[in-house]
């Protein structure tokens, strides 16, 4: 009579034997995993389907959609002006950045787009580069928190906070700014706060500087970012990738140069281009991308020309306050502009802007009128996300946080 234990190895054996379809029987399917929308888990309102063998993803499917607003439908019934509030809840990191893309797009309707005043163009680049300092400082941050570096998300929401302080001074508001006007800005800068701008240059150099020992050389950071995530060249071009993520997989193209708008052609700064396409060559060039945007606030501020800061022409933009209340003329201007919005000619346009996650593009189709027929805006992050379904499958779960942070994107203007 055979023993317990010589039972149980002869039950053991028979296991290990079995035929493949009985094993899937006793295994199971794969798992279907829900990574988010929660935030913690998917660096956004992003709701990633995973179907997974063991910790190996094997399919991948982005959900977007759960902040959707119906910004290009609201912007239908709505005057151009009216419009500029709903491009700050876009990349709501960027807001000064946004206000600037959407102007110049509507400013292109009007053909007055390289016609605005040297000060004005200079305080709207002054804008852009602060939004992307912001921008980056956050993306940063945030991918280093996502891979458990928790001490280099205090530090740049430090310096962050700094520019929110510099921002409020500026527009009077922090976040949501509404500051670009159609044919200039709302008000001139305050006084003292270049002085107040050039000293928060010299503090985030140095906080830049702090980072990078804290980090690029991190054993721990670089076994969870070199080498995962890679997009090569090619998958970058096909997919419509912009900004720092199409740069860093060896593209070197930047909208600032490639069509250079404002001030741009008379500063000098490098395009930082990466080599691998991973989640590193991702951080290396934001990384850069800060000190390049550092410099090149450091241009504006010495080349910042005196003058106005709005297009001259009282059916653009609103006349100033004294000589609505003096005269006639000034008076129909502003009734017909904020009532009527700016009369646009029939025609379509687009404009793109590099702002920090990308190419942020607005198509109008206008009748004429003070109202666009159609609006369209390209949106980067929702573009970058298209890949996820090529990219996450082989990785493992632990890896998607990586690579999430690493994309940087920003859900606000991806479901829009």
């Amino acid at each position: 009579m055979a023993t317990v234990q010589e039972i149980e190895i002869k039950e053991n054996a028979a296991r290990a034997n079995r035929p493949a379809d009985e094993l899937q029987e006793i295994q199971g399917d794969k798992m279907v995993l829900n990574m988010g929308p929660s935030h913690p888990a998917t660096h956004g309102v992003l709701r990633l389907v995973l179907e997974l063998d063991g910790e190996i993803i094997t399919k991948a499917e982005p959900d977007v959609g759960y902040l959707h607003r119906g910004d290009e439908k609201i912007a239908e019934n709505m005057t151009y002006t009216q419009f500029i509030p709903y491009t700050d809840r876009l990349d709501y990191l960027a807001p000064l950045a946004n206000n600037v893309a959407y102007s110049l797009a509507v400013e292109k309707l009007l053909g007055i787009h390289d016609k605005l005043p040297p000060r004005c163009q200079y305080i709207r680049t002054i804008c852009c580069e602060l939004a992307r300092v912001s921008s980056h400082l956050l993306g940063l941050g945030v991918f280093a928190m996502d891979v458990g570096a928790m001490t280099l998300f205090l530090h740049t929401f430090t310096q962050r906070e700094t520019i929110y302080n510099l921002i409020e001074s500026l527009t009077g508001a922090r976040f949501t700014t509404t500051y670009t006007r159609i044919g200039g800005v709302s008000r001139d800068l305050p006084p003292g706060w270049t002085d107040q701008l050039k000293k928060f240059l010299g503090e985030v150099t140095l906080a830049i500087d702090e980072l990078d020992q804290m980090l690029t050389r991190n054993k721990i950071f670089l076994d969870r970012s070199k080498d995962l995530g890679v997009i090569s060249r090619e998958d970058a071009i096909s997919y419509g990738f912009s900004g720092p993520n199409l740069r860093a997989s060896g593209v070197e193209f930047d909208l600032r140069k490639a069509r250079p708008y404002l001030v741009y052609p008379e500063l000098e700064f490098e395009v930082p281009v990466g080599e691998v396409g991973d989640c590193y060559d991702r951080y290396l060039v934001r990384m850069e991308e800060l000190r390049q945007s550092v410099n090149l606030l450091h241009q504006c501020l010495q080349k910042l020309p005196d003058g106005p800061v709005n297009y001259d022409d009282g059916k653009i933009v609103l006349p100033p306050k004294d000589k609505v209340l003096t005269s006639m003329e000034e008076l129909i201007h502003q009734f017909m502009n904020v009532t009527q919005g700016v009369n646009c000619p029939p025609g379509e346009v687009y404009f793109g802007a590099e702002n920090p996650k990308g190419e942020l593009g607005f198509y109008i189709h206008s009748k004429g009128g003070g109202t666009p027929y159609r609006l369209k805006i390209r949106a980067p992050s929702f573009i970058n996300l298209s890949i996820l379904s090529h990219m996450l499958p082989g990785c493992m779960v632990s890896d998607v946080p990586a690579i999430l942070g690493s994309l940087d994107f920003v859900m606000g203007e991806c479901d829009r």
